[in-house]
């Protein structure tokens, strides 16, 4: 028998994702109100950043708004529908259209007046440099 250390936050987080799972297979997906949707994310951390991409097919850079304030990134746009389809062709829609917007609390190590952003093939890719007193400094032993 092994003894394993109970953290009530993995236990949250496991709860988190096993919600987060069971409503992203519902028929809404990520959806939420009426033209509300929530495009998934990936955040990594390296020694000199934190890494946030975000799935966005189908959405031009131009409706897609950016912003860090008060150590929160703020990320916002819209998937307009197609109004050009013949609605009485059309047999199913899955994907989410309207507005979106996701925020996360930034740790106070970030740099965020050297936030980058691009976006390719349907991804946001945020790079969020932390501040030089926050990486890794190796130390010489003597």
């Amino acid at each position: 028998m092994t003894l394993v250390k109970w953290t009530p936050w993995q236990e949250l987080e496991n709860m988190n994702r096993q919600l987060s799972h069971l409503l992203d297979d519902s028929p809404l997906g990520t959806a939420g109100e009426a033209g509300q949707w929530a495009p998934r994310v990936d955040i990594r951390e390296t020694d000199d950043a934190l890494l946030v991409q975000a799935e966005l097919p189908g959405i031009d850079k131009k409706d897609v708004q950016l912003e860090v304030k008060d150590g929160v990134l703020m990320l916002s746009g819209e998937r307009r529908y197609e109004k050009d389809v013949k609605e009485e062709n059309v047999h199913r829609v899955e994907r989410a259209y309207g507005s979106f917007s996701r925020s996360f609390s930034l740790p106070s190590n970030v740099d965020a007046d050297k936030v980058d952003a691009k976006m390719k093939n349907g991804v946001l890719e945020v790079r969020l440099p932390k501040r030089e007193s926050a990486k890794p400094k190796a130390i010489s032993i003597h």
